[in-house]
């Protein structure tokens, strides 16, 4: 098990290996494998770079991304920023930009409505992601599946996904289907392992919900 001043180094080292990153302008402390991102970043996007970075590496039980997005010069409008967020869903061929409300209070963008399948959600998030001047962003798309599911049967979808990703070691993670919900207990290497598991089962039609209860051992 490494220590918190391995673990801290190992996440500098990567930061600094990311183009899309300013590692110079973050500050990184470790505590009990938790790790804690502070300074600032010009884009969310870089934000959200740093953060995938992070969970992909092994030793790391926690994250807590404090850092503040601070872009060059003015940037945009809230008005200007939910306009090229709209035009940024409608030209997103996977989402159903008419089900997709956006909202923007001071840079930070809130999407709401409805989706009948979970890439839809994936894709709308995706869609605003880059955008200039965006300072943060919360999805709050749900997934309305149109139809009630055979719990079975997704349990087994969920499963047999589970067993066909690389990043994922299926042993170790057990599915439970309640309703439209799917639950994902057990353990796993990484808290990138944990977001693939939950992305297999957001994966499969029907789900409307699921909880990760997974938890990192390394």
């Amino acid at each position: 098990m490494k220590t918190d001043a391995e673990l801290r180094h190992d996440v500098e080292q990567e930061l600094a290996t990311d183009p899309s990153v300013e590692p110079s302008d973050i500050g990184v402390t470790v505590k009990g494998g938790v790790v804690t991102l502070t300074g600032q970043v010009s884009s969310y996007h870089a934000k959200f770079q740093a953060q995938t970075i992070v969970k992909r590496l092994h030793g790391v039980r926690g994250l807590a991304n404090e850092m503040t997005v601070v872009p060059a010069g003015a940037g945009p409008t809230d008005t200007a920023l939910a306009e090229a967020a709209l035009a940024a869903l409608k030209w997103t061929a996977a989402v159903p930009a008419e089900c997709i409300k956006v909202i923007v209070n001071q840079g930070q963008i809130t999407l709401e409505g409805k989706v009948p399948r979970s890439h839809q959600r994936v894709a709308a998030e995706e869609a605003v992601r880059r955008l200039e001047g965006l300072k943060g962003l919360m999805n709050l798309i749900a997934v309305d599946p149109p139809s009630a599911i055979d719990t079975e049967i997704v349990k087994r979808r969920i499963t047999e996904a589970l067993h066909r990703r690389a990043q994922v070691d299926a042993e170790r993670i057990s599915v439970s289907v309640h309703d439209d919900t799917v639950m994902l207990d057990g353990d796993v290497g990484s808290m990138a392992e944990g977001d693939e598991a939950e992305s297999a089962a957001w994966g499969v039609p029907g789900v409307r919900y699921v909880e990760n209860n997974l938890v990192v051992k390394v």
